[in-house]
């Protein structure tokens, strides 16, 4: 059985950084990588991390930078559709993270703290690709998330009723 690798999650060397990737997508859409749109891009990309629209705006206002909600949520849109920002629908909520720059992967999140691991294995890559192959589809990616409970919720979870037993 492959090991579960959280590891070879680093950054990969790319040719263009993500702001001119972001400028390049506007231009061909004729719009215009804007001042509030390269802030929105190089904080995103400062540093890696799953984060929702409301803590990016919480964290934009901490940082001193005055953009609108409305602005940063067309943003992100535009971010994901560009390839730069990956959107994970988690169960009461839309994480973003890097999706330019770095490697494949999948995700475990916890129900209870919300709390998101990034993992890569080997063998599912492998069955993707097989199962591709036996309906002659040809896979570019992927999206697997296992939702759950994590050891320090699950073990500060103490049962109350009958029923949290089974």
């Amino acid at each position: 059985m492959s090991k579960t690798q959280t590891d070879d999650l680093t950054p990969l060397d790319v040719p263009e950084s993500p702001e001119d990737k972001f400028r390049e997508f506007l231009e061909i859409r004729g719009e215009k990588l804007t001042d509030p749109r390269r802030t929105l891009v190089r904080h995103i990309y400062s540093s890696h991390k799953h984060f929702d629209a409301d803590e990016l705006v919480r964290d934009l206002h901490d940082a001193g930078h005055a953009i609108s909600r409305s602005t940063v949520y067309r943003t992100l849109r535009l971010l994901v559709e560009a390839g730069l920002l990956r959107e994970l629908r988690l169960t009461n909520r839309s994480a973003y993270e890097h999706d330019y720059g770095y490697p494949a992967h999948d995700h475990l999140h916890c129900t209870v703290c919300n709390r998101v691991v990034e993992f890569r294995n080997e063998e599912i890559l492998k069955l993707r690709d097989e199962v591709s192959r036996a309906h002659g589809f040809r896979a570019t990616g992927h999206r697997f998330l296992i939702t759950g409970v994590c050891s320090k919720c699950d073990r500060s979870h103490s049962p109350r009723r009958r029923l949290d037993l089974i």
